[in-house]
């Protein structure tokens, strides 16, 4: 009998996009090392059903990687609206952007002797502005960013291995995500320190004032607020970009610090959603909150 699919590990589709000359074909080479399908210039109409392929629960397919990009032409302006659609039940969706700086686009191009693919009778430079504009809104949907200016082949291999590898690389960084009020010090040993006293105060609203950010009152009032979610999401993408450069350095143990003013509300609601997260990412992640007993 086969196991539940929710009990199977998740099955993985990654989407590749991004500018020309960035590096997409060596990304995709580097997934295709790493076991997944993939497929270079894909339709975008063929997209969705390449997805449910993938989703099937007795697909022979458990992760794939496309390439998509300005070679569509204008049908690449369909590819936002077609991604925050696909069905993300039985599959983890993943976008991937990599982009470099115009100089270094523009010597790529040069030495490839190719022309632009939004046209042969463009400038190199003119065509990668218009295509920055093109992907714009691509890259705010992107869950990595790769800015491949100063990387090499190799570089972009390694971060692609340590990012969608698997978890045998993130196994060997241990992360201690901790809580904390300001009113008692920054803790000594934390490397990575973020201040949450921008968020509306829970201890002001009786009924929450003697809660804490673990108790879930707490963390909906905090949730309820939009630059919660914002915050969470940007110091989410920040830290999944760093932790791959991190293990590649050879670190094995990383302190973050999220602090309020007293270490018992918000901090420790953020503490709990980001340590969840990263978990769920295939880290290994410790929980702790210094202060939430303190008055």
């Amino acid at each position: 009998m086969k196991p539940p699919a929710a009990k199977r590990a998740a099955k993985q589709f990654v989407i590749i996009t991004g500018l020309s000359g960035s590096g997409k074909g060596s990304a995709l080479k580097a997934f295709e090392d790493l076991g997944y399908y993939c497929v270079d210039n894909l339709p975008i109409d063929l997209i969705p059903k390449f997805a449910d392929l993938c989703r099937l629960p007795d697909s022979r397919i458990e992760r794939a990687a496309v390439v998509v990009d300005s070679r569509e032409g204008e049908a690449i302006s369909q590819l936002p609206a077609m991604y925050q659609s696909l069905p993300r039940d039985g599959v983890k969706i993943s976008l991937v952007f990599l982009e470099a700086s115009d100089p270094a686009l523009i010597r790529r191009f040069v030495e490839t002797r190719r022309p632009h693919p939004l046209g042969r009778d463009l400038p190199v430079r003119e065509g990668i502005r218009l295509e920055r504009a093109l992907l714009r809104p691509m890259r705010k949907l992107a869950n990595a960013v790769i800015d491949t200016t100063r990387m090499n082949v190799h570089e972009l291999r390694e971060f692609v291995e340590m990012r969608f590898g698997g978890l045998a690389a993130r196994r060997t960084l241990l992360i201690s995500v901790i809580s904390f009020g300001f009113r008692f010090g920054v803790p000594q040993d934390a490397e990575l320190v973020f201040d949450v006293r921008f968020l509306p105060n829970p201890n002001y609203i009786p009924r929450l004032k003697n809660k804490t950010g673990r108790d879930r009152p707490v963390r909906r009032f905090i949730d309820s607020y939009p630059q919660t979610k914002e915050f969470i999401q940007r110091l989410t993408d920040l830290l999944l970009y760093l932790l791959p450069h991190y293990i590649r350095e050879g670190k094995n143990y990383l302190t973050i610090g999220i602090g309020c003013t007293g270490g018992r509300h918000r901090s420790v609601a953020l503490v709990e959603e980001i340590g969840e997260t990263l978990a769920r990412e295939g880290y290994k992640t410790k929980v702790s909150h210094r202060d939430v007993g303190k008055s």
